[in-house]
């Protein structure tokens, strides 16, 4: 196919900024399939890649291979209980332990038909918040996003010496479903480093714990809840707010950010004295963001679905935001439009490609991840080089 003629003065900068998409492609690698497709449309274009991410899948890597960290490894116990490897790092500046929540109790971590957010924990988040703090390190920052449960960070206070307790005063089991029985909190056995620790909470949302646009009603679902298993687990948060309201003297229900990874928002609040920051805001920082696109004519952002989810602070929106601020037009490519991505217009992006071409099997839009993207940038982009060739 032929490039585009591109007549302006001045070379077509572009900034890429893409996350990771789910199940598919990194976002580095989706950074240079977009790259591709960019440079094939108009080939003197002038393409900055700046892979990011908001909480979630990716934000590990961007953190620690930004500014040059290290990474660790440790054992931990999954989602479903089972054993798994996960990563955690250190940043260039040797003091700011980095924890992706989702790489120990992440979705992707869970075959689709075993997918049970009632049962699903985040202990093994615990364990590498454990881990860092064994280390030494009192500056931990834990990024938010893409997780498979909806135990309200209990799992992850469990694993930090904590116990939740039923009735009887015996230990609830893992899960967001148990917590409809949790009558007490004994923080007596808290990991003796969390109250010397700065505990940083990178989100990738803004919604509230409970209710229409809580935890368990937006991002309950995409784990395997039904409606009826949605509202049941909403009611087990709310008791969780509850108690941890009458005994810590907290109110987690209401703090935006709240709902991130299942309601782990509002436990690191609870048991971590942890602050929550816009995790996108976190990496572009880190990236540079503004001083790059500053002087771009296009940003082009990406993820694997966009729908009234993302408008909560994920990393396209935080994108936009942050190039909308700076008078640069925002493209955002997406694997699948689902019910309200409209809404996204509202939010700084500009335009939405779905980067299909045609019916395909999930199966086959994942595997096939980096080309379609890469041709979907090229399309995109001759669409803009039209309209400024004009």
């Amino acid at each position: 196919m032929c490039p585009l003629v591109y007549n302006c003065a001045m070379p077509l900068r572009i900034v890429v900024a893409p996350q990771a998409f789910k199940q598919s492609i990194a976002a580095r690698a989706a950074a240079i399939a977009i790259q591709n497709g960019v440079l094939s449309a108009v080939p003197v274009a002038e393409p900055v890649l700046l892979p990011g991410a908001d909480g979630g899948d990716g934000t590990l890597a961007a953190l620690i291979d930004t500014t040059r960290g290290r990474y660790f490894t440790a054992y931990v116990t999954g989602p479903l209980g089972e054993t798994v490897s996960a990563q955690w790092g250190v940043m260039g500046d040797g003091q700011t332990a980095v924890i992706e929540m989702a790489l120990a109790s992440g979705l992707a971590l869970i075959p689709d038909d075993r997918r049970d957010p009632r049962t699903a924990t985040t202990y093994g988040t615990g364990q590498l918040m454990r881990a860092a703090l064994d280390a030494g390190y009192t500056r931990i920052i834990v990024g938010l996003g893409g997780s498979a449960t909806n135990d309200g960070g209990t799992g992850m206070a469990s694993a930090l010496g904590v116990r939740l307790l039923d009735a009887s005063g015996d230990p609830l089991p893992p899960g967001g479903a148990a917590l409809a029985n949790l009558r007490a909190i004994d923080t007596s056995g808290l990991h003796p480093g969390i109250p010397h620790a700065t505990i940083v909470g990178a989100t990738d949302v803004t919604n509230p714990l409970c209710g229409d646009t809580g935890a368990s009603a937006i991002f309950g679902p995409q784990k395997g809840a039904t409606p009826e298993i949605v509202q049941e687990l909403d009611g087990c948060l709310a008791n969780l707010s509850r108690v941890i309201q009458s005994q810590l003297g907290l109110n987690v229900a209401d703090i935006p950010g709240a709902s991130a990874a299942g309601g782990l928002g509002a436990g690191l609040i609870a048991f971590a004295n942890c602050e929550l920051r816009s995790g996108i805001d976190m990496v572009c920082d880190a990236l540079d963001f503004d001083a790059n696109a500053a002087n771009a004519d296009l940003v082009i952002t990406g993820e694997g679905r966009a729908d009234r989810s993302t408008a909560f602070d994920k990393a396209p929106v935080g994108i936009a935001r942050r190039s909308a601020a700076l008078g640069v037009p925002t493209l955002l490519l997406a694997g699948s439009l689902g019910e309200g991505y409209d809404a996204l217009y509202q939010h700084g992006i500009d335009a939405i490609i779905p980067i299909a071409e045609e019916p395909a099997t999930l199966e086959s839009s994942l595997r096939n991840g980096a080309e379609l993207l890469e041709r979907a940038a090229e399309r995109a982009v001759r669409l803009y080089a039209l309209g400024a060739n004009r």
